[in-house]
């Protein structure tokens, strides 16, 4: 049988002396058929600790990569389980090298996963997760995002390996012995391998997992510190989350800020060291002192030369020196880090994408959404326009016109539409961008306006200029943001899931309370107002050809509240499918500058209010028709409009002029099962409520 645990003295990697090894491998041929992993070996455990019940992995041989046994895990419920198998490595490791590779063979149309924990506490931190969808697509990631993505053969055994140097943070997937790529990790640290059969929606999965698990192996050499060393840990450009160099990306022809992680692999503190990086033959340089870096600390770097990013894969080097003025440190093989750089987005010409964000101050994950918004913001100026659309009873910037719609799109929060496409978590908003900014617009958008500041009336305009062709059911809408909006009340206080570090670090959120004071926080991009409504106004008529240039002017009032240095305009075009084609923004002073251009006036702003005793619908969800109840105050025309999902107008009428209380009848005669909205305009008032169909 191959189940053993043994210490052997070996040469250390990088000729740093001889260490002591520590290998384990378990093929399962010693295990009678049947048996519970866990129970009867000393090697393996489980979550809970309980060994020999439906957490345990039983010992099968309708499979085997080698010999005739193997362990099998299968679960039909999407959120997977209730297997749940542990190997601790026999500490927790964040030096020297580290390898682990095990046979998988995953059934056709099925999936797999498991983890490696950082702690040796199980479910303190997860250092990496693979996900193996049942496409065959492998994608490796943890709380700050994907680090790699590949593919892997299914029905057939193959061979997954890990190679570790949790010196200099460079991780390593094999797969049959061909690499599958390199990559630094924000957790650099493993304790135990977590098995859970599980293959998740949220990541393409279909809720079925069936795999088994053969051959498993790891093999942990140490490392002896020397007295002074330094070791380049990291290179790239500073992740929003971790605020530590991670993997550099961007559009082409873009500036990205070069930072560097240095790691003390020596006894004696860093106190100074020489440093400089090569990007395109073109270098940047920098001479540190001053410092007193520990042993096993780092310490990052931030070159003050930016790089301009380039099409196609170059790599991006870093090189430390002269460690404590003392030439040549104990061991040069790592004063070297390179990282493949691959630049392919060239952004289409005067295209900006919108992306919107479900948020709340009651949502204890949606930190991570204000993270990774403020940096799309900070990184694509001029190509991103951002929207934060606040949701909750008590939410104090909540649009309620605005949430009550979008909210209808998303399964949880943080959730971002970018384009109103696919729903995606914060941490993919920047790769579902890098894709949609290299999509042509069929129009250009230009933001003028005039403001007054006595009366605070705010007039936009937004000329549209089409190089492509649209039709009547394409449609255009303004929206108001604000940044640095904050309040003393506790409704502006901020649940947070990520204090004390309990899910890794997340933009510093990992450093504040579990509800973050109101005068700690400033919110940024909060929806303000839009106008005429969520889905926008039809005003095109007939076909719309290359070359038309066509002006909607939207009016708003600004609360005295509102601070209007802190206000963006961020103006649509939404094509007939309800997704957004472009975008514009600019800040009110921009668009002043640009000059208000008289067009087609849009009515209805939609900003907060109070309670809406205005406008009731009833019954709802409603089987047959349904009554519009209306409590008017004023006389005014009157005119009801019933949309879809996807912003299609179903039917559209005009009751002329009306005051006081009113019935209509809502005829759903022919309506599918589902949600519409019914938008009310009396006057200059606009209403949207939802209709259930059922």
């Amino acid at each position: 049988m191959m189940k053993k645990i043994y210490s052997l003295f070996c040469l250390a990697l990088l000729g740093m002396g001889l260490q002591a090894q520590s290998t384990f491998s378990d093929d399962f041929e010693s295990y009678t058929l049947g048996a519970y992993v866990a129970q009867a070996s000393p090697n393996w455990t489980t979550w809970s600790g309980t060994s020999g019940g439906p957490e345990d992995a039983q010992v099968v041989n309708t499979q085997a990569s080698s010999g005739t046994q193997s362990i099998y895990f299968n679960a039909t419920a999407s959120t997977g389980g209730p297997q749940d198998l542990v190997l601790p490595f026999g500490g927790q490791y964040n030096t020297g090298q580290f390898h682990y590779e095990m046979d998988m063979m995953i059934s056709t149309g099925k999936g797999a996963y498991f983890n490696f924990q950082a702690n040796s506490t199980i479910g303190d931190l997860w250092a990496l997760e693979a996900h193996f969808i049942q496409t065959g697509t492998l994608i490796l990631s943890n709380t700050n995002g994907t680090y790699l993505t590949t593919t892997y053969p299914t029905g057939v055994w193959f061979n997954v390996a890990f190679d570790i140097n949790l010196n200099t943070n460079v991780w390593e997937l094999s797969i049959d012995n061909v690499s599958q790529g390199t990559f630094s990790n924000s957790v650099n640290q493993v304790a135990s391998l977590d098995i859970y059969p599980v293959n998740s929606t949220t990541n393409g999965g279909n809720g079925q997992s069936t795999f088994w698990v053969d051959d498993v192996s790891y093999t942990h050499t140490p490392y002896t510190l020397p007295s002074v060393n330094a070791g380049v840990f990291a290179v790239g450009s500073l992740n929003p989350a971790t605020r530590a160099p991670g993997p550099i990306v961007g559009l082409v022809g873009q500036s990205r800020n070069i930072s560097a992680t240095i790691r003390n692999l020596g006894v004696d503190p860093i106190t100074s060291f020489q440093i400089g990086y090569l990007y395109n033959g073109i270098p940047g340089t920098a001479n540190v002192s001053g410092l007193n870096i520990p042993s096993l600390a780092t310490s990052i770097v931030n070159f003050t030369t930016p790089a301009t990013l380039i099409a196609g894969t170059n790599n991006l080097t870093v090189t430390i020196s002269n460690v404590n003025g003392a030439g040549q440190d104990a061991e040069p093989l790592d004063d070297t880090g390179t990282r493949p750089v691959t630049i392919s987005a060239v952004p289409a010409a005067n295209k900006i994408v919108v992306g919107e964000e479900g948020t709340g101050t009651w949502c204890q994950w949606c930190p991570r959404g204000a993270v990774f918004m403020d940096y799309m913001h900070d990184s694509y100026a001029g190509f991103w326009a951002g929207i934060a659309v606040h949701n909750g009873n008590n939410e104090p910037m909540k649009l309620a016109e605005y949430d009550t719609p979008f909210s209808g799109f998303l399964s949880g929060y943080p959730g971002v539409l970018v384009e109103r496409g696919t729903e995606i978590d914060p941490l993919d908003i920047e790769q579902d961008f890098l894709t949609k900014v290299q999509a042509a617009p069929t129009a250009s958008l230009v933001n003028g306006a005039t403001w007054d500041a006595n009366s605070r009336t705010l007039n936009v305009s937004v000329t549209y200029t089409f190089t492509g062709t649209a039709n009547e059911f394409w449609r255009v809408a303004c929206v108001l943001t604000e940044d640095s909006v904050s309040g003393t009340t506790s409704g502006y206080s901020q649940a947070n899931a990520y204090a004390n570090n309990q899910a890794g670090p997340m933009g510093g959120f990992e450093s504040l309370a579990a509800s973050v004071p109101a005068a700690q926080m400033n919110y940024n991009h909060v929806a303000r107002a839009l106008s005429p409504n969520f889905y926008g106004a039809p005003e095109f008529t007939g076909t719309v050809n290359s070359g038309a240039i066509h002006t909607f002017n939207f009016s708003f009032v600004l609360p005295a509240d509102w601070d209007e240095n802190e206000i963006s305009i961020i103006g649509m075009l939404i094509d007939d499918g309800g997704e957004i084609d472009n975008g514009s923004k600019t800040t009110i002073t921009e668009a002043v500058t640009n000059g208000f251009v008289p067009g087609t006036a849009i009515v209805g702003v939609q900003q907060p209010s109070g309670p809406d005793q205005l406008v009731s619908l009833y019954p709802n969800p409603t089987e047959a028709n349904a009554w519009l109840s209306l409590n008017m105050t004023t006389e005014a025309e009157v005119s009801v409009v019933i949309s879809d999902l996807q912003g299609r107008v179903l039917s559209t009428r005009n009751y002329g002029i009306l005051s006081g209380g009113q019935q209509m009848e809502i005829n759903t005669q022919g309506f599918a099962k589902g949600l519409y909205f019914v938008q009310v305009t009396m006057g200059d008032v606009v209403k949207t409520q939802r209709l259930v169909v059922n």
